[in-house]
C-alpha cells in the first residue's frame, strides 16, 4: 500500500498542481481536497473531516495550506509545511517535534524570517528548517525533489538526519538532496559599536573565509572571517577593516 499524503494548498492555488502531482509521481497516494479561499473556519473544517476519514501517513501544507495544517488536531502526524503562512491565518504559532519546514529564502510572499522565528520559538533544532528552492512557489526541481525525499523519509518512520554536531545540528550534506540546505547563521560583535550581527553562512565558500561588510547599525566597515573546524563548528569573528595587513 503506497503511503498517504494529505497535500493542503495554498490561498487560490489550483487542486492538481505541480506538487502534489510530483508526490503522486513519486509513488505517494495524495489527497489534495479543494479549501475554501474566503473562509479560514471552512477551509480548517473541510481538512479536519478528510484527516480524520483518512488518517494520512503525512500532512503537507503549502503557505495558508501550512497554517492549516498546524490548526489542525493532528496527534503525531508528521507536518511538511512549505512557506507556512501561520502569521497570517489561524493561531497556532508552534510547531510539534516530528515536523519539517522547506523554505526559500527568496521567497517574495512570506518572509523566510517568518519559518526561522516559528523553529525558535517551538524550541526545534534548527535542521527542521531546510532551505530550498527558487521563490515561494517551491515548484522547481529541486524543491520538489527535496519535498519528495522528506515526505518519504517522515513516511518509512524516519527522522531527517542531521550532523552529530550539536552546536549546528544542521543535516548532513550526503544525506540531504541536491539543491537543499538547512538555514545556518552565524553572529559577530561590530569593533565599532559592539552590536551583535547576525550573518548567513554558507559552508560550500571553503573552511576558511574572509570578507569585508560593512555593519548595518553603524555602516563601519569590519573584516569578517568564518572558520569551521575539524568537527564541523563555525567560528565568527571581526575586526576592523583598516587593521588589515
Amino acid at each position: 500500500m503506497s503511503p498517504k499524503i494529505l497535500f493542503l494548498h495554498g490561498w487560490r492555488s489550483v487542486v492538481g498542481g505541480v506538487k502534489p502531482t510530483s508526490l503522486a509521481k513519486a509513488g505517494f497516494e495524495v489527497i489534495n481536497p479543494p479549501l475554501d479561499d474566503n473562509n479560514f473556519d471552512l477551509a480548517l473544517q473541510t481538512a479536519q473531516t478528510i484527516f480524520d476519514r483518512e488518517r494520512p501517513d503525512v500532512i503537507v501544507g503549502s503557505s495558508r495550506g501550512g497554517a492549516i495544517a498546524m490548526n489542525l488536531e493532528y496527534g503525531q502526524t508528521p507536518l511538511v509545511l512549505l512557506c507556512p503562512a501561520w502569521r497570517k491565518w489561524g493561531t497556532v504559532s508552534r510547531l510539534t517535534p516530528k515536523s519539517i519546514v522547506l523554505h526559500s529564502r527568496n521567497d517574495e510572499v512570506i518572509p523566510f524570517e517568518d519559518s526561522v522565528l516559528l523553529v525558535q520559538q517551538s524550541n526545534l533544532p534548527a535542521d527542521v528548517l531546510i532551505e530550498v528552492g527558487e521563490d515561494h512557489r517551491l515548484a522547481d526541481e529541486s524543491s520538489l525533489s527535496v519535498l519528495c525525499w522528506t515526505c518519504r523519509m517522515l513516511c518509512s518512520g524516519e527522522s531527517i538526519p542531521v550532523s552529530e554536531n550539536d552546536d549546528t545540528r544542521l543535516a548532513s550534506s550526503d544525506e540531504v538532496p541536491a539543491g537543499a540546505s538547512a538555514a545556518e547563521e552565524g553572529a559577530y560583535l561590530c569593533d565599532a559599536c559592539g552590536e551583535e550581527i547576525v550573518i548567513p553562512i554558507d559552508r560550500s565558500a571553503g573552511i576558511l573565509q574572509s570578507y569585508v561588510e560593512d555593519c548595518p547599525v553603524c555602516c563601519n566597515p569590519n573584516l569578517i572571517h568564518v572558520q569551521f573546524d575539524d568537527l564541523g563548528r563555525i567560528r565568527v569573528w571581526a575586526e576592523p577593516e583598516q587593521d588589515r595587513d
